[in-house]
């Protein structure tokens, strides 16, 4: 019966599509569409797998986890343990450290695609996505470049699951002085390593996990850094006891309330890391856990940042006033010189520019208005993943959710008699 309703369908979707546009090519999905080939694309296809429901992923560039693949520096591993960090239905193997490295997770990844047999259509950019009212289904329109020759593709769906991430595209701030300024600015996204750094007096703007991370990778190539530290913020030891920090916190939880558990943190932070503030670096008035979850700001965890800080190989600045050829102006009216910036500003979600007619995403920051757990469900068949906040455990609990909403619908339209 399911077939026969498609074929209806797809009669009166071609039917309908060739008013609007002849110079593209239209193919109907059986199951759900997912935009997006990492770490959260590829739970949502596996969980609607096991439940026996086909899925299309459609990837703008040419391989899986791209983020992780292609901007992420060479140091980097998991911030959390891997338990945090797995997804559903195929834990990490065997042997692998507490926090695995970058090339350990990208191997996870491939073996879990590979796993579920999941084969994402490559160097589709998904440019339009929209829904159809009078044929009841979602257009998503995509394009590519082959051989200089641009191809547009419509794929039609009855579901439309947004997995391309809060990290979609970088942030690039606006720094008066920047067309002067004689050395190389670059995102973190395009950094790699401090090796190409040594003897150099580098500027890192941006004091979360990546620009402290690259502060300290900078150091251990012997370069220079100075990190622009603009606004409060909670740096965290990654350990406490021995055990996780963030896992110590889950557990804690359980039994108490969540003011309770950031007055630990704090207390913990002082102890292992000292009082921050006398180097520059002040805490937001809100406790890390409860910063979180009001605002989504995640803390810093440290991983041997704040020792350099202490010992003074990495310096902490102000915010930038302005840049000049080889100086930087500081707000507090400090004038130094560097050979590099780096930009540590992070990535935002691009969701607005491509997904139209729904109130689903907020056209500000690009995240479902709906605050976590519930941000996981639209309106006609659109749903998200990806988008809590909370890291890969947030993307598990969603995909699982998503997968058994999808299930029912599925199961109904199988047994949909024809009219």
């Amino acid at each position: 019966m399911l077939m026969d309703y498609l074929k209806e369908l797809e009669c009166k979707m071609a039917h309908d599509y060739q008013k609007k546009d002849k110079m593209a090519t239209s193919i109907l999905v059986q199951g759900p569409i997912i935009v997006g080939a990492g770490p959260s694309g590829l739970a949502a296809a596996a969980c609607l797998k096991q439940k026996g429901i086909p899925s299309l992923i459609l990837e703008r560039a040419n391989c899986l986890a791209s983020m992780w693949q292609l901007k992420t520096y060479d140091r980097l591993k998991l911030h959390l343990p891997k338990q945090f960090c797995q997804l559903p239905l195929m834990p990490f193997p065997k042997g692998l450290p507490s926090y695995p490295t970058k090339q350990q997770f990208l191997s996870y990844l491939k073996a879990y695609a590979n796993h579920f047999d999941i084969n994402p259509f490559f160097g589709k950019q998904v440019v339009n996505a929209e829904f159809d009212h009078v044929c009841g289904v979602w257009r998503v329109k995509t394009q590519e470049v082959t051989m200089k020759k641009s191809v547009v593709i419509e794929y039609v769906c009855q579901w439309l699951i947004v997995a391309s991430g809060e990290n979609a595209e970088e942030v690039m701030p606006s720094i008066e002085g920047m067309e002067q300024f004689q050395g190389p600015i670059l995102h973190t996204s395009l950094y790699k390593s401090g090796s190409m750094f040594c003897g150099k007096n580098v500027l890192v703007v941006g004091c979360g996990n990546s620009g402290m991370e690259v502060c300290l990778d900078l150091c251990n190539h012997n370069a220079h850094p100075s990190l622009v530290v603009r606004d409060t913020v909670h740096i965290l030891p990654q350990q406490i006891f021995g055990k996780s920090t963030f896992g110590l916190s889950m557990w804690l939880l359980k039994w108490f309330s969540v003011h309770f558990v950031d007055q630990f943190l704090l207390l913990m932070s002082y102890l292992i890391l000292g009082d921050t503030s006398q180097y520059g670096i002040q805490r937001p008035k809100i406790g890390p856990l409860e910063l979180k979850n009001l605002y989504g700001k995640t803390p810093v965890l440290d991983v041997g940042t704040v020792a350099q800080i202490k010992t003074g190989k990495i310096k902490v600045c102000k915010g930038i006033k302005r840049l000049a050829h080889n100086a930087v102006e500081f707000v507090d009216g400090k004038v130094e010189n560097f050979d590099a910036i780096i930009l540590a500003t992070g990535y935002k979600s691009n969701v607005p520019t491509w997904l139209k007619g729904s109130d689903m995403f907020s056209e500000k920051d690009g995240f479902p208005r709906k605050p976590f757990p519930n941000g996981w469900k639209g309106e006609k068949g659109l749903y998200a993943v990806g988008f809590t906040k909370r890291g890969l455990l947030g993307s598990s609990i969603d995909a699982k959710r998503i997968a058994e909403d999808i299930e029912h619908s599925w199961k109904a339209l199988k047994a949909k008699p024809l009219a």
